[in-house]
């Protein structure tokens, strides 16, 4: 039997067809082109998976399933979205909706709880503990232990993002103050690294960019620290040890066997994962521990949402 999994982002909304061996063999994707009605975005995952199973050769009841993951919260009892505010969403009847368009059992939870199942399930991890921290435009995750997907009681657990690391610290989104996703995700290095140029004129980042400071991006800290620049690596060294604080907070909390990091800053490999363990390791109270959590780089890249949504359960 076969699989349909859909991530459903804020640009784009991408499917694919899923094989018993948890590998995409097929994948579609077109633009989300929020804001606009649930009825018209249900409408575009209806003839994608009716073009994967043409492609494929595939009938209706060659599929299991459709699972599809939403940036946001997901209430699997009553099949809402409950609150999706980057795509205008809130209490819309989301599965109801594409069953209808479908005939077929429809999945659904929070994307990047979606993309840690996918990670640990088809990542090949052993263990029966494992948390998830994506690093994008924000900062979300999943947690999984007993070899489960710890979802929560409303569908909204692993808000990394939201637990507080500076008290009284700069505004976030969600309305707090020093949150961790306030200078932990991609959108805060951006941030971070704006106000550097306007204070410096000799840093790299000026010519990196195209002397363009709307065209930065996370990875251009990156690169300007790979060249040696100054304001470059004092910029990773205090984004990291943020970074830290908030991967120190989910070990002391959870103890889990791998704290995988995934999403674009991922990327950035060893450059943000030596510096990350090395300042974590000081800051969690099991250091003296033998065994400790491992901090590792997420293995399946962006197919992990796929991959992950296409095995959600009921």
């Amino acid at each position: 039997m076969y699989r349909i999994g859909i991530d459903l982002g804020g640009t784009f909304i991408a499917a694919g067809l899923v094989n018993e061996a948890m590998e995409i063999v097929d994948r579609a994707s077109v633009r989300t082109n929020a804001p606009r009605p649930m009825e018209r975005i249900a409408d575009d995952m209806a003839a994608m998976t009716r073009s994967l199973l043409e492609r494929g050769g595939l009938r209706r009841e060659d599929v299991a399933s459709v699972g599809v993951g939403v940036p946001g919260t997901a209430n699997a009892e009553t099949g809402r979205i409950e609150d999706a505010n980057n795509l205008g969403f809130a209490d819309e009847p989301f599965v109801p909706l594409l069953e209808e368009r479908l005939g077929l059992p429809v999945r659904f939870g929070n994307d990047a709880n979606a993309a840690a199942w996918g990670e640990y399930r088809a990542g090949g991890y052993r263990e029966d503990s494992f948390v998830m921290m994506t690093i994008g435009t924000g900062i979300g995750g999943g947690i999984i232990l007993g070899g489960r997907l710890w979802p929560g009681i409303n569908g909204a657990a692993a808000e990394f993002g939201h637990m507080t690391i500076r008290r009284g610290g700069v505004p976030c989104s969600c309305g707090r103050n020093g949150c961790f996703e306030a200078y932990g995700s991609a959108t805060a290095l951006i941030g971070q690294a704006r106000e550097r140029m306007l204070a410096d004129d000799t840093t790299l980042l000026w010519p990196l960019c195209g002397h363009d400071p709307d065209r930065l991006e996370a990875r251009t800290v990156f690169d300007g620290a790979r060249e040696g620049d100054r304001a470059c690596l004092e910029l990773l060294d205090a984004y990291t040890a943020c970074l830290a604080e908030g991967a120190a907070n989910i070990i002391n909390l959870l103890q889990p066997a791998y704290l995988c990091v995934g999403g674009g800053v991922s990327r950035a490999g060893d450059a943000l994962l030596r510096p990350l363990r090395e300042k974590a390791a000081k800051l969690i109270y099991s250091q003296n521990a033998k065994r400790n959590t491992q901090i590792i780089l997420a293995r399946l890249d962006n197919d992990a949402g796929i991959i992950g949504a296409a095995l959600l359960e009921e």
